[in-house]
C-alpha cells in the first residue's frame, strides 16, 4: 500500500511565518460551521472526578452535549453558543482546568497514560508532568512558545517517545554504570531535534523546561517566526548544552543510537525492565510504517496481559476472546478474575474520539481519569466496572468495530470537509490496524505510526492508502486494508 503524504514543510524551501499560530485554546475559540470551538490543555491528559464532571456540565450546558479527544490527549468543546465565553472561563478557573490564563495554550504535555499504574515503565512520568507544567505557567517567557509546541514524557516503555514532541523525555533505569562511574539508577534522556544529553531523573521537568528555552533562542535568532523545533532554518541549532548548563543541571551527551532507544517504528521494543513488548512509531511515517496498534494500551483492564491491541485482536479471533457477535456493543468484555485483580484500572476507548456528557459521567466514581493520545481514558476505578462502561456505548474490547477508529469532523462541522466522514467511519469493520477517515488532505487528527488512510475525494468517493474506491465498496475495502500488512 502507498505511504500517505502528510503536511509537513518541504526541506528544501526555507519556511517563514509571519504570524503567530491560530491554535484554539480555552480563552480563544475558534469559529466553526457547528459554532465554536474550545481545546482545553490537559497536561498528561489528566482529569479529577470533579473535572469530568465540570466539562460534562459544561459540554451540556455551552455545548453539544460531548466532547472530543485530541491526538495530544486534550479535550475539545464543540458547539458552543456564541457570547459563552466568559462562562466558560469562569467554569474552566472554578475548576482548576485554568491555571495560567496568559499560557492556558502551551501546556501541551503528553505522557505515558498508564505510568504508575500497571507496573511497567522506569518512572511514574505523571509525576513529572505536573512539575514541568507549574514550571510553564511560571515562567513568562514560557508564553511566547506556539499552541503547536509539544512535551512527550514517556516513561520508557515506548509508548508515546514516537509521537513528534518537539521536547521528548525518556526515562530509564540501568542498573550499571558506564565506565565513567555515571548513569546508574533512574535517570531521564531529554531530546530536543536531533540532540540528547542523559540528565539525573530529579531533574528532567527543568531539563525540559530549559530545552524549550533553546527553541524560543533559536527561533529568535532564525527570525522565521518558527512554531516548531522542525521549523528551524538549517544551521539554527538550539544550544541544549548550553541551556541546561545555565539551569545548574549536569548533563551528559548521548551518541545517535543511545538517544532513540524506543524511536524504531518497525521493530517491537521491551519494557525496560524485559517485561513485556512494546511499540511506537514516529509522527508522520504513514500507513503500515509503524507498530500494529492504535495505541499501545489495549481496551480493557490495565495489565490485563495483552502485549499490543494486534496481540488482543488476534487472540479474540482465535477464540480466546469473547465471541465476536457480542463485538458491536463490547458487553462481553471477556475478562477473569485472575487477569483483573488488583490493577484498580481500566482503559476504554471513546467511540470515534467523542464522548457524551453521559458518557464521561459514566466513568466516573473514579480516582482519577486520563485522556490519551490514541482518543480513550484511563480510568482509575474498579475493573468489575467495564461491562457497565461497555453499556454505556464506550469500547471495552480490542476486537470491537470501533476499535482504532478514528475520523476528522468532517461535515457539517468543517467547512473544509468534502464529506460526512464521520458517518462513514461510524460503518468501520473490525480490524487489526487503525483507520483514519479524513474530509480532506489536511488529515487532521490522524493517528501516528501505523493506520489506514481513507481520504474523501469530493465527487462521493474515496481513497483507501491512495486507492480510489467507490463509497459502495468502501466497507470491504477498508477491511482488507485493516486487516494487510506489510
Amino acid at each position: 500500500m502507498p505511504a500517505t503524504p502528510h503536511a509537513s514543510s518541504r526541506r528544501d524551501e526555507p519556511l517563514i511565518r509571519d504570524r503567530g499560530d491560530a491554535c484554539p485554546g480555552a480563552l480563544r475559540l475558534h469559529r466553526a460551521d457547528d459554532g465554536f470551538l474550545a481545546r482545553l490543555r490537559l497536561p498528561g491528559g489528566r482529569l479529577t472526578g470533579r473535572q469530568v464532571e465540570l466539562l460534562a456540565d459544561a459540554a451540556e450546558r455551552l455545548g453539544d452535549g460531548g466532547i472530543s479527544i485530541t491526538s495530544r490527549g486534550n479535550a475539545e468543546l464543540r458547539g458552543l453558543r456564541d457570547g459563552c465565553g466568559g462562562e466558560l472561563a469562569a467554569l474552566l478557573e472554578e475548576g482548576g482546568l485554568l491555571p495560567s490564563p496568559t499560557h492556558e495554550r502551551v501546556r501541551n504535555i503528553v505522557a505515558s497514560p498508564a505510568a504508575g499504574l500497571d507496573g511497567l515503565g522506569c518512572a511514574d512520568v505523571q509525576l513529572w508532568v505536573r512539575e514541568l507544567d507549574a514550571l510553564l505557567c511560571g515562567e513568562p517567557w514560557a508564553a511566547g512558545l506556539s499552541g503547536r509546541f509539544l512535551f512527550v514524557l514517556d516513561d520508557g516503555r515506548g509508548d508515546v517517545a514516537g509521537l513528534g514532541g518537539d521536547v521528548t523525555l525518556v526515562a530509564a533505569d540501568d542498573p550499571h554504570a558506564d565506565d565513567d562511574g555515571r548513569g546508574a539508577g533512574p535517570h531521564a534522556l531529554v531530546r530536543l531535534g536531533p540532540q540528547a544529553f542523559r540528565v539525573a531523573a530529579a531533574d528532567a521537568p527543568r531539563a525540559a523546561l530549559a530545552a524549550a528555552g533553546a527553541f524560543l533562542r533559536a527561533a529568535e535568532e532564525a527570525g522565521n517566526g518558527a512554531w516548531r523545533v522542525r521549523e528551524l532554518p538549517g544551521g539554527h541549532i538550539p544550544d541544549l548544552a548550553g541551556a541546561l548548563a545555565r539551569a545548574g543541571i549536569t548533563a551528559d551527551p548521548m551518541t545517535e543510537a543511545a538517544a532513540h532507544p524506543v524511536a524504531d517504528a518497525r521493530t517491537p521494543h521491551r519494557d525496560p525492565r524485559g517485561t513485556r513488548p512494546h511499540g511506537t512509531g514516529p509522527h508522520g511515517t504513514g500507513p503500515h510504517a509503524g507498530p500494529l496498534v492504535p495505541g499501545p494500551l489495549v481496551p480493557g483492564p490495565l495489565g490485563g496481559g495483552a502485549a499490543t491491541v494486534a496481540d488482543a485482536v488476534s487472540a479474540a479471533g482465535a477464540g480466546t476472546g469473547a465471541s465476536s457477535s457480542d463485538s458491536d456493543t463490547g458487553a462481553d468484555t471477556g475478562t477473569d478474575s485472575s487477569t483483573t485483580a488488583g490493577t484498580g484500572a481500566v482503559y476504554v476507548l471513546a467511540p470515534l474520539g467523542r464522548l457524551t456528557a453521559v458518557q464521561l459521567r459514566a466513568l466516573l466514581p473514579a480516582d482519577e481519569v486520563r485522556l490519551t493520545p490514541w482518543r480513550g481514558v484511563v480510568v482509575r476505578t474498579d475493573p468489575a466496572r467495564l461491562p457497565e462502561l461497555a453499556a454505556c456505548g464506550l469500547v471495552t474490547r480490542p476486537d470491537a468495530p470501533g476499535a482504532g477508529v478514528t475520523a476528522c469532523t468532517g461535515r457539517p462541522g468543517c467547512a473544509k470537509s468534502l464529506a460526512d466522514v464521520r458517518a462513514e467511519a461510524a460503518r468501520a469493520p473490525a480490524g487489526r490496524l487503525p483507520v483514519h477517515f479524513s474530509g480532506c488532505e489536511r488529515r487532521c487528527g490522524h493517528p501516528h505510526g501505523t493506520w489506514v488512510d481513507v481520504l474523501a475525494t469530493g465527487d462521493g468517493d474515496y481513497l483507501v492508502d491512495g486507492a480510489p474506491t467507490p463509497r459502495t465498496s468502501l466497507p470491504e475495502a477498508v477491511a482488507t486494508a485493516r486487516t494487510t500488512t506489510r
